[in-house]
């Protein structure tokens, strides 16, 4: 299967008095064009995942969202994963996906540093195992046999 891993694009600033509660901040307008080429840019290079899974966030709602709309996907195809919005947790992740076949692609949209801990988990088997500048709305390719620690082959990895 092809493991897509996007950043979330560019949000608004932290502000403890405009958003006490940081899983709310949103994206803001630069942050959606830039991830609106991008994802043109995916379907442009048939890179378009079967199904969306993305941290409930809502500023990686927003960016899976416009990966779907952006790719062609039926609405449906995006999925809430609360493990994609904390410290990579592989077997909760995998119950998340759920059965994939090899000729799969899925995208898991979440946040830095976790997304970049993810990548390290996913091809050296350690968290911390591979040190990588995930720009926002940047995407990264990880071919797996199976959903497992140091299981991955780097396929290629986006900047916008």
């Amino acid at each position: 299967m092809l493991v897509l891993l996007l950043r979330h694009a560019e949000a608004a600033d932290r502000d403890a008095e405009r958003y006490p509660d940081d899983s709310l901040r949103p994206l803001v307008r630069k942050g959606e064009k830039i991830q609106r080429a991008v994802s043109r840019d995916l379907r442009k290079r048939k890179l378009i995942p079967g199904r969306v899974f993305s941290s409930p966030w809502k500023r990686a709602w927003q960016t899976a969202r416009i990966l779907v709309e952006e790719t062609g996907l039926p609405k449906k195809s995006r999925i809430a994963t609360p493990s994609l919005a904390g410290t990579p947790d592989l077997a909760a992740i995998s119950a998340a996906i759920g059965p994939v076949t090899p000729d799969d692609t899925i995208a898991l949209v979440g946040h830095d540093p976790w997304i970049g801990e993810l990548a390290a988990l996913l091809l050296t088997g350690k968290g911390d195992g591979l040190r990588s500048d995930f720009a926002k709305s940047g995407v990264m390719g990880i071919d797996l046999d199976e959903f497992k620690q140091g299981a991955g082959t780097l396929r290629f990895f986006l900047r916008p």
